[in-house]
């Protein structure tokens, strides 16, 4: 869900968070323990939760158990902690690029391990192979890729290239960020998943191309870049990412239905997040009224399209 490195909370942030629930508790609030447990279930999430710290991992799990993996940043070793492996113990995993934040988990990931189980790797770098095999050499990882990787399999894909798998199609498109960065999107069954990370949005991305339509337009659902609020973006012109407002301007122009905020600044603390998803909800209610939903990307989220 993080951009750019991983981002724990600090024991700051934990204060704050306390102290926020403190200003808010009653004595009725403390009477038993139901109402203990009400109350914490009553507190606004920045309070009691939070969006988390790990970078990019997203996991697809199709109508008939097939899994598709999105990216392999440290939220992969969680994935690996509290999903199952698909039955057929085969996962597909499509990489949007190869920056460290977005590769850096694979290595934590205990299913890499198992022999029994295997990877396809889909991604239109025809180096994908060495660029992940690189973190783990000596002295960076004690352990080689050369000792998993005959469970690996990599495919070079190209944009508007459509990929079956089960009843599935995936295809993705080229989108602007420094070293290239790709967008996928996963129909099933007249249901479409996009994951958009890492895109510097611009006045190209708007225009009504075939490449682009097949991607979003009509998206049910669509995890996209949203790191920056307007006024860093305009300071950090061509760092790769967008504004949350940009991201909304976006969504709409191309009839997405619910849109997750995704791939968080770090220095971004849960209050701040939450402010602004209250900003992003109040100006996509500006731009299009009710036909766009806006939510903000947590870690352990879990959605039915």
């Amino acid at each position: 869900m993080r951009g750019s490195i991983p981002t724990p909370l600090s024991t700051q942030q934990v204060r704050t968070k306390l102290i926020a629930a403190l200003q808010r508790i009653k004595p009725e609030d403390i009477a038993s323990d139901e109402a203990k447990e009400k109350f914490i279930d009553d507190l606004p999430w920045w309070i009691s939760g939070t969006v988390g710290g790990n970078t990019p991992c997203v996991e697809a799990t199709l109508k008939d158990g097939k899994k598709l993996i999105f990216d392999a940043g440290s939220g992969m070793r969680v994935m690996g902690k509290f999903s199952e492996p698909p039955a057929d113990k085969h996962y597909h995993l499509f990489m949007s690029h190869f920056h460290w934040d977005h590769i850096q988990g694979l290595p934590f990931f205990d299913s890499s391990y198992n022999p029994t189980i295997v990877f396809d790797v889909y991604s239109p770098f025809a180096d994908m192979k060495e660029y992940l095999a690189k973190q783990m050499v000596a002295p960076f990882y004690p352990v080689d890729f050369s000792l998993i990787e005959k469970h690996f399999h990599f495919h070079v894909i190209e944009p508007g290239q459509v990929l079956n798998i089960g009843n599935a199609e995936v295809t993705c498109v080229k989108m602007s960020h420094p070293g290239d960065s790709y967008s996928y999107s996963v129909v099933e069954d007249g249901q479409k998943f996009v994951y958009a990370t890492d895109i510097e949005l611009g006045s190209k991305d708007f225009a009504h191309t075939e490449d682009r339509a097949k991607i979003f337009e009509n998206a049910d659902v669509m995890l996209i870049d949203s790191q920056y609020t307007v006024e860093e973006a305009l300071r950090k012109v061509n760092w790769g990412h967008s504004a949350f407002c940009y991201a909304i301007d976006f969504a709409a122009a191309w009839k997405v239905k619910k849109m997750f905020m995704f791939h968080h600044e770090p220095t971004y603390d849960d209050r701040k997040l939450n402010t602004i998803l209250e900003s992003a909800k109040w100006y996509a209610n500006y731009v299009s009224g009710d036909s766009l939903e806006i939510d903000i990307a947590r870690e352990g989220t879990v959605l039915d399209i």
